[in-house]
């Protein structure tokens, strides 16, 4: 198994942007993600607030390394960036309520 972790650290009061942005809609079908061969969970997680900060995770679980680059190259998944970097003027858009985020992909061993 591999797993992709991607950890915002945003200004409090913020978290509902970052998981409206990730969350299933209710009544929603699968997300293009969720159709995504190797596909295996996704998970979101919310730290309370500590000094004025809040801190989301994401976890997404992918039966290999190999699924996971298929996603990261679909056409799918560059055209939603493109869209977003065309929205924001030619640049990827860091929010202003985003204070960090970091990102890390891991093979499970055990």
């Amino acid at each position: 198994m591999f797993v992709q972790i991607r950890r915002w650290t945003i200004t409090e009061g913020n978290s509902d942007k970052i998981l409206e942005r990730f969350k299933k809609k209710e009544g929603q079908g699968p997300t293009l993600i969720e159709q995504r061969e190797g596909f295996i969970s996704r998970e979101l997680l919310v730290k309370n607030v500590r000094r004025g900060e809040e801190e989301v995770i994401m976890i997404i679980r992918w039966e290999s390394e190999e699924a996971w680059k298929a996603w990261e190259k679909s056409p799918e998944h560059i055209a939603g960036h493109k869209e977003k970097i065309k929205e924001h003027g030619g640049k990827p858009p860091k929010p202003e309520y985003v204070i960090n985020m970091e990102h890390g992909s891991y093979t499970v061993v055990e």
